[in-house]
């Protein structure tokens, strides 16, 4: 544990300089993932070691974010103004800056083990310095690495006459790295941790809140205080939606779920609503798209159809906005409590959260007859006993009034005697919510912010080593609470065997990482009742050509066939658990877009895999961009299956205009494309008044030299057909 007096900075440079005189030139810096970066103390680092060469730094973390900008004039005339708006003050990370522009100096690495999704393409720096490892095994590279630093932004808080801190936005690795670096400082090595205070983060709860002498060095001005990053809500199509809805209906009631970021997860977050808060919409969305029939085997064996009466809990890496929406929809509302026998008998119906003496029975029945320790402390934390009440040595409970009892439950003298004095009216430490790091929009850290008290005591944010493996001291713990797990992921591709490909190409070349997505799979089989469910749009398009995403062998996988549970598409279930090779076969071939479906057939069938009469059903030929469009379209008429569901940072116009260039961009992927697209915007033109507040916005309103006036037609163009009713 570090002092309990840390140095206090109001100076960012006095901070760095304090650290430098502890720990010489050679200096391994550790930082959290995401928006958990100390941005104004790495950049200060960053500029000190840059312009002295007899200093290295190497920065370890992942997921390093700076503010979008665009690739093209015409992408910098979008995001521009609508950067300003959203991300606020948010201070860009140099040294991202220098390696995207590729001059980080020789002096300084940064290695990360999770990265912005295909970001950093073909940037032989990052690509280096990548290090391919499990979320939950990242501490012990760190520790391998010499981690000298490890730098956090953190919340604060007044309350008792005393300050707290909160690691906010990441607890994730930090509470196990604290433990690391404390032993490296007793054996007489350098270390330095650093919380660079933003008021402006969420004080979030449980592991979370640390005392200010966790930390060696605290900057504290409000100078440093900024936005954190926060990305927008991307559009959901109809690909995502169907994928949300197919993915809803393997939730089952009274289970847990994980979710994974990005507008996939928020489509799973809205059907969710719709099952729970409009059930009739639900069922039709399924009927519509063939989805309820198709798979209707394992909808029964997974998950379900009707609302979500006992509600989920949830255990995740990440605490995302949408998370915060099935809170307030009631559906997030199964409490889980750190006592794994005291669990097992609320899921089972056994008991109930208000308590009585038959709780004291059941917990009798079920092997809890002498309160020791640990038994006590569990119980206590779950709030069954009232405040005051202690444990005094051995087999001796003492009541809040000084009464001393004994700390048994096998009689029922000793039973009576502790709820008469003892037991609480009901459980009052149960948690909706496990969660190693959020990020979201502007609106989610508002909101958390404000939250009233009790409802902020009900998310935990802990260590990614909680989150993401099964095992451990506290093992029958995570398996009673992680009932009917469904751990739901994305991945780019799924290979005709049922291996995943999430996070690089064949090539090596990573898109952004294996983070702990392994981690949930290799749970799911591990956990009784849990199921891993990989959620695939059916196809990709890029240079103007669609592809499959269903593929019948690839170079690189990240998930082995040998872990194969479920994979979802828009076009329905394909349950792979315990299935042979041709069923696996047949199974994903279902859920197939039917354009790719006879090259893969014909693959299988090449590779001795499914017979050579095999035969595809006639009602999965149909499945088709078209045909899923038409079967939404009557709902979208309704004002459901919007593009954003949760609101929009983005203006009005935004929202046309971003339609209108990812339309252009599709078109201009290829050569004959952008022809076709110049001459009919030649012919066109941009006089329409319906255009005028678009052009504008872009600064294409008075177009100049022909480039613009060539970019304003296009743009015109692209806007008229985004701006007619689909």
């Amino acid at each position: 544990m570090t002092s309990q007096n840390p140095q206090r900075h109001d100076d960012v440079g006095e901070c760095v300089d304090a650290a430098l005189r502890r720990l010489g030139k050679r200096i391994v810096l550790a930082t959290p993932l995401a928006i958990g970066k100390p941005n104004v103390v790495l950049n200060e680092f960053y500029r000190r070691v840059a312009r002295d060469p007899s200093l290295s730094l190497t920065i370890v973390t992942a997921l390093s974010l700076n503010r979008p900008v665009g690739a093209s004039d015409l992408e910098r005339r979008f995001l521009g103004p609508m950067v300003e708006r959203v991300f606020g003050d948010y201070p860009d990370l140099e040294y991202v800056r220098a390696m995207r522009s590729r001059t980080l100096p020789a002096n300084i690495r940064v290695r990360q083990f999770y990265v912005q999704a295909g970001a950093w393409l073909g940037v032989d720096s990052v690509q280096h310095d990548y290090i391919s490892v499990n979320y939950s095994h990242v501490v012990r590279e760190l520790v391998e690495l010499g981690v000298n630093v490890l730098a956090q932004q953190v919340a604060a808080r007044a309350g008792g006459g005393r300050n707290e801190l909160s690691l906010s936005c990441n607890t994730d690795l930090s509470l196990d790295l604290f433990g690391h670096l404390d032993q490296a400082r007793a054996v007489g090595t350098q270390v330095v941790t650093i919380g660079a205070i933003n008021h402006r983060l969420p004080f979030m709860l449980g592991d979370a809140v640390v005392p200010e002498g966790r930390f060696d060095l605290l900057l504290d001005h409000e100078r440093y205080d900024h936005d954190p990053y926060c990305p927008p809500h991307m559009p959901i199509h109809d690909v995502e939606h169907a994928l949300g809805l197919n993915a809803a209906a393997l939730v089952r009631d009274g289970g847990t779920l994980q979710l994974g970021i990005g507008e996939l997860g928020e489509a799973c977050v809205y059907a969710l609503q719709l099952r729970q808060q409009r059930n009739d919409v639900f069922r039709a969305a399924l009927a519509a798209t063939g989805v309820a029939a198709r798979s209707a085997g394992a909808i029964d064996r997974l998950g379900g159809l009707a609302p979500l009466e006992r509600g989920v809990y949830a255990c995740t890496e990440m605490f995302s906005e949408g998370f915060l929406e099935l809170y307030r929809s009631g559906i997030l509302s199964r409490r889980v409590y750190p006592h794994a026998t005291l669990q097992r008998l609320l899921d089972d119906g056994s008991i109930a959260e208000r308590l009585d003496i038959e709780t004291l029975v059941a917990l009798a029945r079920a092997g809890v007859e002498w309160l020791d320790p640990a038994e006590f402390d569990g119980l206590d934390q779950a709030g069954l006993f009232l405040a005051g009440t202690r444990l005094a040595g051995r087999g001796t409970l003492v009541a809040p009034d000084g009464t001393r009892l004994e700390a048994r439950l096998d009689t029922a003298e000793a039973r009576a005697a502790i709820a008469a004095r003892c037991l609480a009216r009901r459980l009052n430490g149960g948690r909706v919510l496990h969660a190693g790091f959020l990020l979201g929009s502007r609106g989610f850290y508002g909101a958390l912010r404000e939250l009233p008290a009790d409802d902020r005591e009900r998310f935990d944010m802990t260590r990614i080593g909680f989150t993401n493996q099964l095992y451990g001291p506290d093992q029958a713990l995570k398996v009673a609470q992680r009932r009917h797990a469904r751990f739901i992921n994305t991945t780019m591709m799924v290979t005709g065997l049922g291996a995943a490909v999430s996070d690089a190409l064949d090539s090596g070349q990573v898109i952004s990482g294996v983070g702990g997505q392994y981690n949930f799979v290799a749970m799911a089989h591990a956990l009784p009742e849990a199921r891993s469910i990989l959620l695939l749009r059916s196809t990709r398009t890029s240079g103007g050509v669609t592809r499959s995403n269903v593929v019948w062998n690839y170079g690189h996988t990240t998930i082995p066939r040998h872990l194969r549970d479920v994979v979802v598409t828009e076009y329905g279930v394909a349950d792979l658990r315990g299935l042979s090779d041709r069923d696996c076969v047949a199974a994903l071939l279902a859920v197939t877009d039917a354009r790719f479906q006879p090259a893969l057939l014909a693959q299988a069938q090449g590779a001795g895999k499914i017979e050579r009469g095999y035969r595809i059903p006639d009602a999965q030929r149909s499945n088709l961009p078209q045909a899923l469009a038409a079967a939404l379209q009557p709902l979208r008429e309704q004002r459901l299956f919007s593009e954003y569901p949760f609101g929009s940072d983005f203006t009005a116009e935004e929202i046309v205009l971003a339609r209108a260039l990812e339309q252009l961009r599709l078109r201009s992927a290829t050569s004959g494309g952008r022809m076709r697209s110049i001459v009919a915007a030649l012919a066109a033109g941009t006089d329409g008044a319906e255009l005028r507040p678009y052009l504008e916005r872009l600064g294409l309103g008075a177009p100049r030299g022909w480039r613009q006036r060539l970019t304003a037609r296009l743009v015109a163009g692209a806007v008229s057909e985004a701006l007619e009713p689909s």
